[in-house]
């Protein structure tokens, strides 16, 4: 029992872990995630199992391996059972778990994978009210991970008031971020630049965004009121506004609660201030109510506004208090009267300019496009007519929610992005004219145009026309309305407001093919289908027609054949008739249906002749493959997919031009042709091969044709064949290789004549080599042959930078490679393309500059070569050289010497 005991001990000290790692890439690359560990020999692998973990989920094992991932377990030997994430995604980032079972002995280990993508800092509002608290919002948008780091700034040194940070994760798996900056703003911080810092790990550098507080000064506000000699007469209230900046202010007057419209202007002071006057009067009926009159300064990013107030109850008590004479209370009357009809010759005239203002404008009705289709771009078009257009400004809404112009985008690439990648809060906001940023704006694609005003056919008149361009969406525009709100600028009031009719949302359907099915066993009657999808409304119309006249459509169940409506809202369908399988299987029976929708300006039509299946021709090839123009050929083409069996095949041999009289012009019908089969290989489907034996040189010099005529086809169709002139390519006895300063290798070879072009294969690596990318070029020297010219650029590596890790503040941090000089290589590889020298025979060939011509390298054409440092790997680099005039294909290698290998 003890001997049991310490076999059972020293068997759990065979495997031992490795540590866990990190792993940060950036979205759209491709990422391995290690699981080593020590394992000593001998290993079965029958009793060892490797599964990877995702969220609870086994995602790859010795069986099985989900799309986007793939396991290795060449490596078995060492231990080694790497993952690799293809195309990682911010959803694919978190822990996995690798658990390793050998012999019932299990181990795991955690890998965490990390994408790496840098924020988008916006600053959303610069505006402070003086000597009161108020708030500046910092914005970061799109980053990953979520650890970030917010720093403010004021004129260059770090500010040590309050602040705090909020992070929330986004539903494509990113995060932001808002940090707050809460301080009480002076009149001199209007010149003083503020910024805010922000630290994240996918940032080369923090990212700052500067700004200069805009500090609006509250006004003093004091009210007062006119004397009145009686409780029953109006009262006039006189509200003085001073001090404030800027001068968009509005002054409300409340009595309890009650708002009473005023519209004066302001004046600015010495000082740069602005002040202004007000006065209202009160009717008898409104000082009758008493309580208390507020004259309310409003302006905009304040939210408590400043205002004065007044008891009307204690002035009309003073009012009573006073001792007037007859004269006086004659002169207070008359003041009175005067004052009324002071204030209703105002009231009239301001009504009357109103009035006239508001005659000036003729606005149209919103003009709608004749058809909204899905996906195809539609405009409306407001007009507004009159003396002051070009003073107007318009705001579009859909639904209620303000629109905002998303044809603008701006392209900033941070380190990790890739040139598709666009950040998603890139758009610019103009769904208004008005300076204001809208809270909340209509989801798609939208684009504003106003034209400038323009002089109507009545004289002094002018028109102004204002679109709203927009791509129809089925999930959005379903059953909206758009409205336009008409507006002076510089004024917050609504002079007048259009709303569009509802309009339908056309999406034309797709129909497939008809459709067969098998006979049934009764008498034999075949059912055609045809299906229609993706379409909207829901009413569209199927009609099956043949040759005879109209078809009667099969009654199917409602279930299927009333329109169903997918996740997204559209429409799919289903008809169905039914013929003989007689009539389908001799062809001359044509069928088709035509499907009728509203989206359609014509019906989209399906047509069939039955069972009748097109045959497909492959191209013409010959064997033996030789230069050898004694030896005789055989020709050979394949017809595959036809239906019926019954085909004809001819060869003929063209010795001159073909023309349109196809046979009777040039053309020789050739001996030797036979056709094997036909084959049925699915039901109704045939194939066969037709062949032309013992074509000798004589009959070379011209073209060989494979012709071929089915049922099926209007017209016949063919292949053509033509001799080629195999010709082997001169080949140099070695490669050019030249190294940079930089560590990359460029080699390079030189092929000269040779019909047709040959194909190279480069590779290279240590005991064993991996295909590279290279790049080639042809060219005709001066005396006309052919020249294919190929290079290949690649670095070494010992695989051992990508496992260094870097522990920094806690984390694990992926080391960088050497960094290496890609535009002095591109042009290397440019230049060795455009004016490369090659060896061949002791005989240099130049080019001239005729043949230079620039091209630009793509970066992926740089190959990296891993070679195992442990095992002292020599570089080996090859390419094959592949001609049908060469029996075997040709090798040249350049093997690393071993001095270099060993330092």
């Amino acid at each position: 029992m003890k001997f049991k005991v310490l076999f059972y001990l020293w068997w759990l000290g065979l495997i031992k872990p490795g540590s866990s790692a990190g792993v940060s890439v950036a979205p759209g690359s491709s990422a391995v995630l290690n699981c080593s560990f020590t394992l000593y020999p001998p290993v079965d692998d029958l009793l060892l199992n490797i599964t990877w973990s995702y969220g609870g989920s086994v995602i790859a094992s010795k069986n099985h391996t989900e799309p986007g991932f793939f396991l290795n377990t060449t490596a078995s030997y060492i231990a080694s059972f790497p993952l690799t994430v293809y195309n990682t995604t911010p959803e694919q980032q978190g822990v996995y778990e690798c658990r390793v079972s050998y012999n019932e002995t299990d181990y795991s280990t955690d890998v965490t994978l990390t994408i790496l993508v840098p924020p988008l800092v916006s600053i959303i509002s610069n505006e402070v009210v003086l000597r009161r608290k108020s708030i500046i919002e910092c914005r970061a948008k799109g980053f990953s991970p979520p650890q970030i780091t917010f720093t403010w700034i004021q004129d260059g040194e770090k500010i040590q008031a309050p602040h705090k940070v909020q992070v929330n994760r986004t539903e494509d798996g990113l995060y932001d971020a808002v940090s707050w900056l809460t301080f009480i703003p002076e009149l001199s911080d209007q010149n003083t630049t503020f910024g805010c810092e922000v630290h994240h790990t996918a940032l080369m550098k923090p990212i700052t965004e500067e700004f200069k507080p805009h500090v609006i000064v509250l006004p003093k506000v004091t009210l007062s009121a006119v004397s009145s000699s009686s409780h029953s007469s109006p009262l006039t209230l006189s509200c003085d506004i001073s001090g404030f900046y800027p001068d968009s202010v509005s002054i409300l007057w409340i009595q309890n609660g009650r708002v009473l419209p005023e519209h004066p202007l302001s004046m600015q002071n010495k000082d740069r201030m602005y002040r202004t006057h007000r006065y209202y009067t009160l009717s008898v009926e409104e000082r009758s109510r008493g309580g208390e009159v507020k004259c309310v300064a409003q302006q905009p990013h304040v939210s408590e506004p400043v205002y004065g107030t007044i008891d009307l109850s204690i002035l009309d008590s003073r009012v009573q208090n006073q001792g007037l004479n007859k004269s006086a209370k004659a002169s207070v009357a008359m003041m009175i009267i005067s004052l009324t009809l002071i204030f209703l010759l105002c009231f009239g005239f301001s009504w009357k300019r109103r009035d006239e203002k508001l005659k000036t404008l003729n606005v149209s009705a919103i003009v709608l496009p004749p058809r909204v289709v899905v996906g195809k771009k539609g405009r409306v078009t407001i007009c507004v007519e009159g003396r002051l257009a070009d003073r107007v400004q318009t705001t579009w809404f859909l639904n209620d929610v303000p629109i905002t112009d998303t044809s603008y985008t701006e392209k900033k690439y941070g380190p990790f992005h890739s040139a598709a990648y666009t950040p998603r809060n890139s758009r610019v906001s103009v769904g208004s004219e008005k300076s204001l940023l809208l809270p909340s704006t209509a989801q798609g694609y939208y684009k504003l145009h106003t034209q400038l005003p323009l002089r109507s056919s009545s004289g002094s008149n002018k028109q102004l026309f204002s679109s709203l361009s927009f791509i129809p969406n089925l999930s959005i525009h379903k059953g909206a309305v758009f409205k336009c709100q008409i507006s002076y600028k510089g004024k917050d009031k609504i002079v007048a407001e259009r709303e569009s009719d509802k309009f339908t949302i056309l999406a034309p359907p797709e129909v497939s093919e008809i459709q067969f099915s098998e006979p049934n066993e009764d008498g034999g009657v075949v059912t055609l289908t045809a299906q229609a999808s993706h379409f909207h409304p829901d009413i569209v119309t199927f009609r099956w027609f043949c040759k005879g006249g109209e078809l009667s459509p099969v009654s199917i169940s409602p279930a299927l054949a009333a329109p169903r409506p997918d996740a997204e809202g559209f429409f799919s369908a289903m008809s169905q008739c039914r013929l003989p399988k007689a009539e389908l299987e001799r062809g001359e029976t044509r069928v088709w249906v035509t499907v009728h929708h509203k989206a359609l300006k014509q019906p989209i039509t399906r047509e069939t002749r039955g069972f009748i299946k097109k045959p497909t021709l492959s191209e013409i090839i010959s064997s033996p493959l030789s230069s050898n123009e004694d030896e005789p050929l055989t020709l050979a083409c394949d017809i595959s997919d036809f239906y019926p069996p019954e085909i004809s095949v001819k060869w003929l041999h063209l010795k001159g031009n073909k023309s349109e009289e196809g046979e009777e012009s040039g053309e020789e019908i050739m001996k030797g042709a036979e056709v094997w089969g036909p084959l049925q290989t699915l039901p109704r489907t045939f194939r066969a091969k037709a062949f032309l034996k013992e074509v000798d040189k004589t009959t070379r010099g011209g073209e060989i044709i494979c012709r071929v005529k089915h049922c099926s086809l209007l017209k016949p169709v063919e292949k053509v064949w033509r001799n080629p002139h195999l010709v082997a390519p001169s080949i140099p006895p070695s490669l050019f290789v030249h190294w940079s300063n930089n560590g990359v290798g460029i080699f390079s070879v030189l092929l000269s004549g040779g019909n047709p072009r040959a194909e190279l294969l480069w590779a290279a690596g240590g005991m064993t080599v991996s295909k590279l990318l290279s790049k080639e070029r042809e060219n005709i020297d001066s005396e006309g042959k052919l020249q294919l010219k190929s290079v290949c650029a690649l670095m070494r590596s010992t695989g051992q930078q990508e496992r260094l890790d870097s522990h920094r503040g806690g984390h694990t941090r992926k080391l960088r490679p050497t960094v290496v000089d890609r535009n002095a290589d591109y042009a290397m590889m440019n230049e060795f393309l455009n004016g490369m020298k090659s060896v061949n025979d002791d005989r240099q060939t130049e080019y001239t500059e005729e043949n230079d011509k620039d091209e630009e390298m793509d970066p992926a054409y740089i190959n990296t070569v891993i070679l195992r440092k442990e095992k002292r790997e020599r570089l080996r680099v090859t390419v094959e050289i592949i001609h049908p005039a060469l029996n075997l294909p040709a090798y040249l290698t350049w093997i690393e010497p071993a001095e270099e290998a060993t330092s």
